[in-house]
């Protein structure tokens, strides 16, 4: 018989998840996600979708082969809702990582989309 989970308000919840691969780059500390060639990309958009338990599986092992090669730490499998054709992480702390830093970082930074050039 297969156990019901809970989902966070502890109720019991049959449905699977839209999960997705994430880590930090090792190099530089970049928030970066597996695709679906499994590489580490910068936009979650470009994400591979994990739909079933087996998908998971096959995510935490990459992500444990890419910690152990020294690719990446912070691994993890997170939550996310696809809406219109966009994800976006359920929660606030991966919406963070995704979007970038919520407030003025250093001069020039400007998230994900890469440093601006700063006059001198």
């Amino acid at each position: 018989m297969r156990r019901s989970a809970q989902n966070r308000l502890g109720i019991e919840d049959d449905a699977m998840v839209n999960k997705v691969l994430t880590a930090n780059r090792l190099g530089d500390g970049i928030s970066v996600w597996l695709d679906a060639s499994g590489n580490w990309v910068e936009s979650l958009q470009d994400a591979f979708i994990a739909r079933h338990a087996e998908a998971v599986a096959a995510l935490e092992a990459t992500g444990k082969r890419s910690f152990d090669a020294n690719e990446v730490v912070d691994v993890n499998v997170v939550d996310v809702e696809e809406v219109d054709g966009v994800l976006r992480p359920l929660r606030m702390r991966e919406r963070i990582r995704a979007e970038g830093p919520s407030i003025a970082y250093a001069p020039g930074y400007n998230g994900l989309a890469g440093p601006k050039i700063v006059a001198a």
